[in-house]
């Protein structure tokens, strides 16, 4: 079945054409959770969550844009979701962040499961703001009004998070690391 026969069976709550889309999708949107969850069962609750939204929402995709797109978006939002609920966005900000975060080809000679895991263990704060710059391409102000927090904030978590994947990855990389004790 082609895409656009699909989303229109799922409009109409057709069983088969929603399990064909999840199949069809979940791998490319578990991954994406994963990026936002610190472990493989919470991804998988956030990929349940995210295709329950899908299937209740699929009557508002227009057809503009990617409905790929569309559905990662929908991911994201849930995982953000889920934070907000679980746990306020209270953020220390310190203005003493000078630490050197650039990482060399050279420390990145690692698997790719290794560094997401690295990903995973980041504060949920950090987490979600060097996912959504880093990796999703949105702006400081984006993260920061779905997050609801200031740019500086978003800018600062992002540079812990940097610091502390760097340290991270020096450990794997069996290099001495500086000691980072922002968190």
């Amino acid at each position: 079945m082609e895409l656009e026969q699909l989303i229109k069976a799922c409009r109409k709550n057709n069983i088969k054409a929603q399990g064909d889309l999840y199949q069809k999708y979940k791998d490319t949107l578990y991954i994406l959770c994963l990026k936002y969850s610190k472990n493989s069962n919470e991804a998988q609750d956030n990929l349940h969550d995210s295709f329950i939204e899908i299937f209740n929402s699929i009557k508002k995709y227009k057809g503009k844009g990617s409905f790929e797109g569309w559905m990662k978006r929908i991911t994201i939002n849930q995982a953000i979701n889920k934070y907000k609920k679980e746990r306020p966005f209270n953020i220390e900000i310190k203005n003493d962040i000078l630490e050197d975060t650039t990482v060399s080809e050279d420390d990145l000679n690692i698997e790719l499961d290794s560094i997401l895991n690295c990903i995973q263990e980041l504060p949920d704060q950090y987490r979600l703001v060097f996912n959504l710059y880093q990796l999703d391409n949105y702006s400081h102000k984006e993260i920061a009004d779905l997050l609801n927090i200031t740019v500086n904030t978003s800018k600062s978590n992002l540079h812990r998070a940097k610091a502390i994947l760097k340290q991270k990855i020096n450990i794997l990389n069996h290099k001495k690391p500086k000691l980072y004790y922002g968190s």
